[in-house]
């Protein structure tokens, strides 16, 4: 919320409605406390596909209802699938525009109990509120043309690119320093990552930044890589700190290996993280990121998710070829920006205003 804060608060008179305190430079803010449910827990209502029921008496959803005026606003921007109902119930005069960062229906189809129970309930969310939004946009061109597809109905792009950075690119010393930062969570088969490190050549060194999603994975990967020298798992740092941190690297890796439908199609903020850090990327070879390494000439894709492709990108790194990724990092940086990005928000917005 606060990229959309940053650009609508000068301009207009903006209110606010989410967990924790008043953002500053809003006219007014609606908090929902922290801890209030917002996921649906009425089995019920999911296995017999009672979908309104299930939304409308999910306890965030009362409240919001309850606390938000009906009829005071003249647009609303509803950040995420889960509130579109409720920006829509709202009667804004002039209309609603829907940023939906991921492709929702396919969100965790890696896990079978999700795929039937919950992924129906998302299509249902989609198919049944989305088309009467005025406006909308998703993270990457992939999720936007699937909901084209599947709703039949226009979307834009805004990608979660980081604020842009005013730094410069580093050198690149004989040892080149690889950082890795990425969820926890065992969809992301982090464990390739640590066995295309094995019997690394001594140029190259990797530092994992691993949040804890899930402890025991966690620790599980940590006693899979004790035994690679050249291997360091790192503390996670605040988000704040993030692109400075990976500022001390020479090349940044997001190897995802497309586990469902959302991961296929992503374009993280890692990636747009390492362009303001002024680094090199290494990647998959997925469809919403290989353009752009091509394009700018940031790094380089592996041929596919397989350990062994991997590790010959890793291992086949040198020192001349990062240095000239780190400058071209340097030259994408202002176009790669957030502050280009969210322009298409603010055009939306303004348009729904007339």
């Amino acid at each position: 919320m606060t990229k959309q804060i940053e650009i609508f608060k000068d301009r207009y008179d903006l209110y606010t409605c989410g967990m924790g305190p008043a953002p500053e430079g809003v006219v007014e803010h609606f908090e929902i406390p922290f801890g209030i449910r917002a996921w649906v827990n009425d089995r019920f209502a999911m296995i017999t596909r009672s979908y309104k029921r299930a939304y409308w008496n999910l306890p965030a959803v009362r409240l919001v209802s309850e606390i938000l005026p009906v009829g005071k606003f003249d647009a609303v921007f509803a950040n995420d699938i889960e509130a579109v109902p409720v920006a829509l119930s709202l009667g804004a005069k002039k209309g609603v525009h829907a940023d939906l960062h991921e492709y929702f229906p396919e969100l965790k189809t890696n896990n079978w109990q999700w795929r039937i129970f919950v992924a129906p309930y998302m299509m249902w969310l989609c198919k049944t509120y989305v088309p009467q939004t005025t406006s909308r946009t998703a993270a990457s061109s992939g999720f936007a043309r699937r909901y084209q597809e599947d709703l039949g109905i226009d979307f834009g792009t805004v990608t979660n690119a980081a604020p842009f950075a005013d730094l410069q690119p580093t050198p690149v010393g004989d040892v080149i320093r690889i950082i890795c930062t990425t969820a926890g969570a065992r969809a992301r088969r982090i464990e390739l990552i640590v066995e295309a490190m094995r019997d690394a050549p001594p140029h190259i060194e990797l530092d994992l930044i691993v949040m804890p999603n899930e402890p025991d994975y966690v620790a599980s990967l940590k006693k899979l890589g004790a035994d690679i020298p050249q291997l360091k798992f790192r503390e996670p740092v605040a988000y704040t700190e993030l692109v400075n941190t990976v500022a001390e690297y020479d090349v940044a890796l997001s190897f995802i290996p497309p586990t469902n439908a959302s991961k296929a199609l992503a374009l993280p903020n890692k990636f747009f993280e390492a362009i303001q850090a002024r680094v090199g990327v290494i990647i998959g070879p997925g469809p919403e990121m290989t353009p752009l390494i091509e394009r700018y000439g940031v790094g380089e894709s592996t041929d596919d998710y397989s350990v062994e492709s991997l590790r010959k990108t890793l291992h086949g790194l040198d020192k001349q070829r990062v240095e000239a990724w780190k400058q071209a990092a340097h030259r994408a940086a202002p176009a790669l920006s957030s502050e280009e990005q969210v322009k298409i928000w603010f055009d939306a917005v303004h348009d729904i205003l007339g």
